[in-house]
């Protein structure tokens, strides 16, 4: 497969875990997004079990194609690889959430490691800077991290108290803007390097 559709799993797999979210929600009926935990929606026993558990394993299999697109990309033009190995928190915890779901002791276990995904963002500051990638990567690197951070304000039952479901999707709609700016600019780079091939013959 080539590294232009791998690197288009960035787009698909925001796509894919909101879509699943959302019929998830519908199939229980009563559900509250802003109110009720995201695991609820794969608890064991549910109507919406089936369905959320492959969504999310989809994801994971889709978060593999990805950063084998993002690391060849990285290869070819000289970059660190580490911001794009820390995706695959993602995609152990994505997985794990969906094969050991709500009450198991392991779905919470399963997802710690997504919380190093946070700092992919931040050491592309760090170890991309420089390396031919717009000045858009600082902004939606440092949003990206932001929102994510929000995420972890489920640790503060003072702050937005009845709204855990909120807090929670925070971290969730962060990794989203930058595995999709990831995708956008990784495909731009490819692009122009293509172009600047042709230039030459």
């Amino acid at each position: 497969m080539s590294t232009k559709y791998l690197l288009y799993a960035g787009i698909i797999i925001p796509f894919a875990f909101w879509l699943t979210l959302f019929v998830c929600g519908f199939i229980l009926g009563s559900y509250n997004h802003l109110t009720r935990m995201v695991s609820e929606l794969g608890a064991s026993g549910t109507s919406s079990q089936i369905v959320f558990t492959s969504g999310l394993i989809l994801c994971s299999i889709l978060s593999l194609f990805f950063v084998l697109g993002l690391y060849k990309t990285c290869r070819v033009f000289n970059l660190s690889t580490i911001p794009v190995i820390l995706i695959l928190t993602y995609s152990v915890s994505i997985a794990g959430a969906a094969i050991f779901p709500l009450p198991l002791r392991l779905h919470e276990i399963m997802g710690m490691p997504s919380i190093l995904l946070i700092f992919s963002p931040l050491l592309s500051l760090l170890l991309w800077k420089g390396k031919g990638l717009s000045a858009m990567n600082k902004k939606i690197a440092i949003l990206s991290f932001l929102i994510m951070i929000l995420g972890f304000s489920v640790y503060l039952p003072d702050l937005l108290g009845n709204y855990i479901g909120l807090k929670q999707r925070f971290f969730h709609i962060g990794w989203s803007v930058w595995f999709i700016y990831l995708s956008y600019s990784f495909l731009r780079l490819l692009g122009q390097d293509k172009s600047r091939i042709s230039g030459k013959n």
